[in-house]
């Protein structure tokens, strides 16, 4: 069954990974459409799939374009700017090959010359007491989040310490070369549809990436089936 438009959230008895890393507090205050979109997981058995427009994605000076373009290649960041992009999020719960619950943010962008996709998968870290965003088709970087609630009931999350996993490999990415990523994320009761915010900033030498746009969203039962092909990444990293 696929539900639209504003409804109540699905109960569920066992809270998502992110109602879990928020805390009831957090979730609590929530717009009750945030709620819903921010249960998703294997407890409610729902997956959510938003459609809309990015109004403008953007990217700081020419110095970062080869960057953007290398992550590219693995479904991190976007190396493209544009207007009026329509784009897909898939937000699909699994449980990966070491048995924890995951969720998916893959985002498909259609630009002009052709979709580009920024790929993420999400599991709870008890150990870090947070979410862990695991980005790109092999994992091989991971952010910790952090979130919160504004006064207007809408999501911001922000990032914490980022690290690069390969084979025996376990590093801290040094705070003079990574970026701080800030997400908000609302809901607009008169238009029905989601408001996200994305803005990538470096200490020293300001804004890298963002996006901004509205999407409409649509869940969908997904109890006991698998994520569509070409979803989960290429290569799942065990370290939590």
């Amino acid at each position: 069954m696929t539900a639209h438009g504003p409804t109540a959230a699905t109960p569920s008895d066992r809270p998502s990974i992110f109602r879990t890393a928020m805390g009831d507090d957090v979730f609590g205050r929530l717009h009750p459409q945030l709620q819903r979109r921010f249960s998703v997981g294997l407890g409610s058995g729902e997956a959510c799939t938003g459609r809309g427009v990015m109004e403008q994605i953007w990217h700081g000076g020419r110095w970062v374009r080869p960057f953007l373009a290398l992550g590219a290649t693995r479904n991190i960041l976007l190396p493209r700017e544009g207007r009026r992009i329509p784009f897909v999020i898939e937000n699909v719960p699994y449980r990966d090959a070491y048995g924890r619950e995951t969720v998916t943010f893959v985002r498909t962008f259609d630009f002009p010359d052709g979709p580009r996709r920024f790929d993420a998968t999400m599991v709870h870290s008890p150990a870090r007491d947070c979410v862990l965003d695991y980005l790109g088709t092999h994992q091989h970087l991971a952010s910790d989040l952090y979130f919160s609630a504004d006064p207007a009931g809408g999501l911001v999350v922000r990032s914490g310490e980022h690290r690069f996993r390969e084979g025996p490999v376990d590093v801290r990415v040094p705070r003079w070369i990574g970026g701080d990523a800030e997400v908000r994320e609302s809901f607009d009761e008169r238009s029905g549809r989601f408001r996200i915010r994305v803005r990538v900033t470096h200490r020293r030498f300001g804004p890298l990436f963002g996006y901004e746009g509205s999407f409409r969203a649509e869940y969908r039962d997904v109890r006991g089936l698998e994520p569509r092909p070409g979803l989960r990444p290429i290569r799942e990293e065990a370290r939590a």
